[in-house]
């Protein structure tokens, strides 16, 4: 049995201490595949480097909506670093993705910094039409503006909305628009609502399943430091939800990952 754990940040800090020993204890793990996503110019050439160095990782390139500089021209210098990132090391086919971008309310209240991200998450997508890369949408509190922005700006190769939020209204309409839909470890939290309905809405042809690691441990883990490793609990319970197998979900979900990133499966 093999697992795809299709977004996780092997690049934080917090695995500093023990990144090299840990890598090849999720391949030992039946982890067999992973991307480590980018989200800062830091982020994204960290996650670039993980990738070269181990045949198994994959990484994506992209300024998330929480890492949005303090100024307008910041910004797009930093989205121009990010765009020759992509094109300098495209011919790698270790940057799967662009991403993740999108848009993030939790945090950010200032109207004019929305803003910045709206501009951000467009120039972005963009972007991944040029170079022909899907993207990995992270959307927190923003539903009706991401939605809007996806649907007023073509995305040619479609992509994921990574820890997707259990939303009946934004996997209705991102299924519609042809996104794939990434559970992550909320799906297993006791007090999660709509968990179950939501992992039934997502047809197995659209499903991913994730870590987001080092957050969001699920249970029974919840509250440690999470990795990859994880993902097999993820699994479990979208496999309970529909009643299958833990072995079909996970071929199910490796294959879905492998095909929007573009990666071969060695046969």
């Amino acid at each position: 049995m093999e697992f795809f754990d299709s977004h996780a940040h092997l690049d934080d800090t917090r695995f500093d201490e023990d990144r090299e020993t840990l890598i090849q204890e999720i391949k030992k793990a039946e982890i067999t595949k992973f991307v480590s996503a980018g989200y800062s110019i830091e982020g994204s050439k960290k996650g670039l480097e993980l990738s070269k160095k181990y045949d198994y990782i994959y990484t994506t390139c992209g300024i998330s909506p929480n890492d949005i500089p303090q100024t307008e021209e910041a910004l797009w210098k930093d989205i121009d670093e990010i765009r020759c990132l992509v094109e300098n090391n495209l011919n790698s086919k270790k940057i799967v993705a662009i991403g993740e971008i999108g848009l993030d309310y939790f945090w950010e209240k200032d109207l004019q910094k929305r803003e910045w991200q709206k501009q951000a998450f467009i120039r972005q997508i963009e972007m991944a039409n040029v170079f022909e890369l899907p993207i990995v949408i992270h959307t927190r509190e923003a539903v009706m503006d991401t939605l809007e922005i996806l649907k007023e700006n073509t995305v040619n190769k479609k992509g994921v909305f990574h820890c997707c939020p259990l939303n009946r209204e934004l996997v209705k309409e991102a299924l519609k628009l042809g996104f794939y839909i990434s559970f992550a470890g909320p799906v297993t939290f006791k007090n999660a609502k709509n968990a179950n309905e939501i992992i039934q809405m997502v047809p197995n042809d659209k499903m991913l399943i994730e870590t987001d690691s080092p957050y969001l441990a699920p249970e029974p883990v919840r509250g440690t430091r999470n990795d990859p490793r994880n993902v097999k609990y993820i699994a479990q319970k979208v496999a309970d939800v529909k009643k299958m197998s833990l072995e079909q979900i996970a071929k199910i979900t490796y294959e879905n990952a492998s095909s929007i990133f573009g990666i071969q499966r060695a046969i």
